[in-house]
């Protein structure tokens, strides 16, 4: 704890010096204009899985608990207070009083037991459009999961009763997919409640336009506060240059996504600033074991030896990254430090090639994402590269692309040979990392499995004490390397920019956060 805390502190140091701003006292109105890499997916918060949907929903929907800003510390949200039995399996809430959605109905516990039995329950009449990749992850594919039950004690106090023990459930809460709607708008919208979004978060809906922009307005009567802008306007500008000439311009307030290549320039110009998110992520190029040389493990370590990551950030990082070597980031507990990473050598990936039967190599095809992300600033050059690498070792690529929305259905339907994709961690929990992405039970788009990692993940999740969950975690990380089903390339420090009248934006670790503390000088 003590670590984690110095830890924030020199991050707020650090931002303050970069920006070199004071916070100076906060003013009512104005529009904020969000320029960002790409376009929401969904706004129902449950049913997506990317960070430009959550970036967002967030402002719309409050969660039961949430995140301090800039770090995973859980506060108090929609839920005051809570408890937790002997036993650990049961989880008592006491709910805030007076809030209501944004359509004026109520926020009670029958609000809460609705979205969680939506979520859980397959014969819930609104389990609809039926696939929560996140409660699945989160909590357990196999529904209705962990919580067997959830129970309205009264108008303000909600219980749920867990099968198991579960370190991560209240880190979980906090998270952005489970932001609680208003059961109503659910009833109303159906189907296409993923267009009219609802909650009772800082700002309320107003208007997508897709491919364009997305606009909220400010919630008079929000519990925490009105916030103190008007209005937001995300807008999506999925080229890294056009978005910071846009910045130059003056045309948006903040950019995300901010190629490594205009940060100096960034840094340089008046009336600018730079912001760095803290680090929170892994870039990594996933290996379909769907595809028939990527099943053989000799193959997955010779792919591991091709690239070569300390060139690929010193091309498209701008030193704003390091090499990565596990899938958790070195900033989370339980991180293996021991584990010796694939150096890059190109003879010893072929020696493994010609071992597994591959001695001309073989070709696959390379998907590479349409859109920034803040862990793979540019996407496609990076493809570029990693296509190079590969045919110095006899791998011949086609690198293939889909627009953003497409790139997430299709790869998680294991249609890609091989691909590029990344993750900005949720709560701070390495659960977050390697049971999510590895976990035999989320291994949609890679077709990894490894049973004594399932074992070892999953009695990590049922043990409270931090030091034992640690030396499982990096006894997994320690499999997960001998396997190599992804190659692990990069965790990030994302760089925004911001116009230099923009107060109060504290930036998370998790990737997003909400804006009601913002405002313009």
């Amino acid at each position: 704890m003590f670590k984690r805390i110095s830890v924030l502190a020199l991050f707020v140091f650090f931002v303050i010096i970069l920006t070199g701003t004071i916070f100076a006292e906060p003013k009512y109105g104005g529009t904020l204009i969000w320029g960002r890499g790409g376009d929401s997916v969904g706004l129902d918060p449950i049913c997506e899985t990317d960070g430009e949907s959550f970036k967002v929903t967030q402002q719309i929907f409050d969660t039961l608990v949430e995140y301090e800003p800039g770090t995973t510390n859980i506060k108090p949200a929609l839920a005051t207070s809570w408890s937790v039995s002997e036993d650990g399996l049961t989880w008592t809430f006491k709910l805030r009083k007076g809030v209501k959605f944004h359509d004026g109905t109520p926020f009670n516990a029958e609000a809460v037991k609705f979205n969680f039995d939506r979520w859980r329950l397959k014969d819930h009449p609104y389990h609809i459009p039926g696939e929560f990749k996140y409660y699945g992850w989160m909590f357990g594919d196999d529904l209705p999961g962990v919580i067997q039950d959830v129970v309205v004690i009264d108008d303000y106090t909600i219980q749920f009763v867990l099968k198991q023990k579960f370190a991560t459930f209240l880190a979980n809460l906090a998270m952005v997919p489970f932001g609680i709607s208003s059961p109503t708008a659910i009833k109303k919208w159906g189907d296409d409640y993923f267009t009219h979004p609802v909650g009772t978060g800082p700002f309320k809906f107003v208007e997508w336009i897709k491919g364009d922009r997305i606009i909220l307005e400010a919630n008079e009567d929000y519990w925490d506060g009105r916030p103190y802008l008007d209005k937001i306007v995300f807008r999506s500008i999925p080229d890294n240059g056009a978005r910071f000439m846009e910045l130059q311009a003056g045309t948006v307030d903040i950019i995300d996504g901010v190629s490594p290549n205009d940060v100096e320039i960034l840094k340089k110009t008046k009336g600018l600033k730079l912001v760095l998110r803290p680090s929170m992520n892994i870039g990594y190029f996933g290996l379909n074991q769907r595809f028939e040389p990527l099943k053989n493990v000799l193959v997955r370590r010779a792919i591991c030896h091709a690239i070569d990551k300390e060139a690929i950030i010193e091309a498209f990082y701008a030193g704003l990254a390091i090499p990565a070597k596990n899938v958790l980031p070195p900033s989370l507990w339980g991180y293996n430090d021991e584990i010796e990473d694939y150096e890059y050598n190109p003879a010893k990936a072929k020696e493994l090639l010609a071992e597994a039967g591959y001695p001309d190599g073989f070709e696959m095809e390379l998907w590479a994402m349409p859109v920034p992300r803040p862990y793979m600033p540019q996407p496609k050059l990076i493809a570029q590269a990693i296509q190079q690498y590969l045919a110095e070792v006899g791998i011949k690529t086609k690198i293939v692309t889909y627009d953003w929305g497409t790139y997430l259905d299709k790869s998680r339907e294991g249609l890609a040979d091989s691909y590029l994709l990344g993750w900005t961690g949720d709560n701070g929990d390495p659960d977050n990392f390697i049971y999510v992405l590895l976990d035999k039970t989320n291994n949609d788009r890679h077709a990894y499995v490894n049973d004594e990692l399932h074992e070892i993940l999953v009695k990590a999740q049922q043990i409270f004490d931090q030091e034992e969950r640690a030396a499982l975690y990096k006894k997994a990380q320690v499999i997960i390397h001998n396997d190599a089903p992804f190659v692990f390339l990069v965790h990030s420090t994302p760089p925004l920019g911001l116009k230099e009248n923009i107060e109060g934006y504290i930036p998370s670790p998790t990737g997003s956060e909400k804006l009601n503390t913002v405002w313009k000088r």
